[in-house]
């Protein structure tokens, strides 16, 4: 991955947020996401078929649900850049806004 396409994916505050959510929270699904950004599911589809499609992040299906985290194969310098950006100060409140029951949302809807 070129260092100038990361960085612009980094650049868009919605991506960088799902990412960020991603990096602390290991796994998380699309309806896991809305909730925690507070945006709708087509928006949240869009970035994350951006961040799949340039390799940033990996998808597994479990049942009829999809599942995100960061891409196992993603270079060692973006992970390093993602683990220092997850404990600047304003990445720390983002859980705040987590589902308070992410185990069981899907199975709910």
């Amino acid at each position: 991955m070129e260092q100038t396409e990361f960085f612009k994916l980094l650049a868009d505050e919605t991506r960088l947020n799902i990412i960020m959510l991603l990096a602390c929270k290991g796994e998380l699904c699309v309806c896991e996401l809305t909730e925690s950004l507070e945006l709708s599911q087509p928006k949240i589809s869009r970035h994350l078929a951006l961040l799949r499609s340039s390799g940033v992040l990996s998808d597994q299906r479990k049942g009829q649900w999809v599942y995100y985290s960061i891409h196992p194969a993603l270079p060692t310098w973006c992970t390093q850049i993602l683990d220092v950006m997850r404990h600047q100060e304003r990445f720390k409140d983002l859980d705040l806004n987590s589902p308070k029951n992410t185990t069981t949302m899907c199975e709910t809807l």
